[in-house]
């Protein structure tokens, strides 16, 4: 089992940044994928960024390409996702998840494990 604990969101103006911390407990001795997603009130939740266990791969999807930056300290226990020039089309709530197996991926079905959210509210 893995725990995951987000923290870092809050309430920006259009242009802004921030950086959203997901710490990892458990069996974290196991290589894992990372991924970040995020929900939209009344929408589906959706792929943002997902990083390998190695850290060498990230993808994004399109609409953050340029602006949201996924990292991880696998000594820290710890995955990141730097958001800069946010839109008010970004505000979600904001959720990481991980899934066994160094390979990243985009399906939200591929990830067993996830934690509580962090609300990001951009303004505009």
């Amino acid at each position: 089992q893995v725990q995951l604990v987000e923290s870092g969101g809050g309430l920006v103006q259009a242009g802004a940044s921030l950086r959203l911390t997901c710490a990892a407990s458990g069996r974290t001795a196991s290589g894992y994928a990372m991924g970040w997603f995020r929900q939209a009130p009344g929408k589906e939740r959706e792929f943002v960024a997902t990083i390998s266990w190695s850290g060498t791969f990230t993808y994004y999807t399109d609409s953050v390409k340029g602006r949201f930056t996924i990292a991880r300290s696998n000594a820290m226990n710890t995955a990141y996702l730097q958001m800069n020039s946010l839109k008010p089309e970004d505000t979600a709530v904001y959720y990481c998840a991980a899934r066994q197996g160094t390979v990243p991926a985009s399906n939200v079905n591929e990830y067993a494990y996830w934690g509580q959210g962090t609300q990001v509210t951009v303004s505009s």
